[in-house]
């Protein structure tokens, strides 16, 4: 345990980017401690199990998170599972899953999913989320718009006069769309983001230590095979989020 222990808090102190720009995993609004939710409840567990403090240090954004953890300077983290991602992280296998939805505006012509992929379309997402990566891949015709983080999304789109469609997490859109009002969601999905913790793939590299890996892997499949996610989920009131069962 204190070689595993050196590996995942080298300062002495487990340093876990916390994603704030997803309301499922973070920033519960039933809890009254600030952060909260479930990737903080995984990160405190850790902390537990290596035997050493936690710092948790938030990111308005995965993108900025997974930034840092391929940099080191922070040791683990918590997003989605992405080809592009996984050339600098390693993954686990996910925990749980969430939707990646649309929302357009009341008034908008569009009714179904396959009517985004078109000219003249433009689709605001969050800079470097899981689901822009998505879409930068699959989308042939509709034009991306990035802001800064997701939770920009829908109050950027409902500013904007050209009818723009919103892409996000679902939970996100449909609490963005009460606040706001004026928003409905399409119908269906467009991809299923699948969650995981991760860490520095040069670290591992460096250190040689698929030890490292197969601990977090372990980890993980424990507390989500045993009920933590779910309870975790439940007490934050996160709806909508799938734990993997397999």
């Amino acid at each position: 345990m204190n070689d595993l222990r050196g590996f995942f808090a080298p300062t002495g102190t487990l340093r876990a980017a916390i994603n704030m720009g997803n309301a499922v995993l973070a920033h519960s609004h039933t809890a009254s401690e600030k952060p909260a939710g479930v990737t903080i409840d995984l990160s405190r567990d850790l902390a537990r199990v290596l035997g050493v403090s936690l710092e948790l240090v938030c990111f308005e954004g995965a993108g900025k998170a997974g930034a840092a953890l391929a940099a080191e300077q922070v040791d683990v983290g918590f997003m989605a599972i992405d080809p592009l991602r996984a050339q600098e992280l390693l993954f686990t296998r996910p925990y749980v899953q969430i939707e990646g939805c649309y929302a357009v505006q009341a008034d908008s012509p569009l009714t179904d999913n396959a009517q985004v992929d078109r000219e003249g379309v433009r689709v605001i997402v969050g800079q470097a989320s899981a689901y822009a990566l998505h879409l930068q891949r699959h989308l042939q015709h509709a034009h991306l718009v990035d802001v800064p983080t997701s939770e920009e999304v829908v109050q950027t789109m409902l500013q904007d006069s050209t009818r723009p469609v919103a892409a996000g997490v679902r939970q996100q859109l449909e609490a963005d769309a009460a606040r706001f009002g004026g928003v409905r969601l399409l119908p269906g999905r467009f991809m299923v983001i699948e969650q995981a913790m991760a860490m520095s793939r040069a670290r591992a590299k460096v250190h040689a230590h698929l030890q490292a890996a197969a601990f977090l892997e372990n980890f993980i499949e424990e507390r989500r095979s045993q009920g933590f996610v779910a309870d975790a989920l439940q007490r934050h009131g996160m709806t909508g989020a799938t734990v993997v069962t397999s």
